[in-house]
């Protein structure tokens, strides 16, 4: 992988995760924030794989559990939005559970 590739994934990452921390007041923020951080982390580790000449059957497990991860946080975000009505965060009161 060149360094502008790694770079810019790099960019990519930082930014995801900046994003993830300052921008956390919905849940839909978050979960599409978490799901460009995985996409970012495949990516290097398959950049990775293939510099070092290594298997790539292990990148599958790596995209099943980001796949698990998504349709999780897709589900929980439903039901959220069912009982309460909308996504965001300052309004709930999880104590009440």
């Amino acid at each position: 992988m060149s360094n502008y590739l790694i770079g810019l994934s790099l960019f990519t990452l930082s930014m995801s995760v900046y994003s993830y921390i300052f921008n956390h007041s919905h849940l839909l923020n978050s979960l599409l924030s978490l799901e460009m951080m995985s996409v970012t982390i495949y990516f290097l580790i398959g950049g990775t794989f293939i510099y070092l000449g290594l298997e790539m059957f292990y990148l599958l497990f790596f995209l099943v559990m980001v796949v698990c991860e998504g349709a999780l946080g897709l589900s929980l975000l439903i039901s959220l939005v069912h009982s309460h009505g909308e996504d965001y965060f300052k309004l709930f009161n999880f104590i009440q559970c």
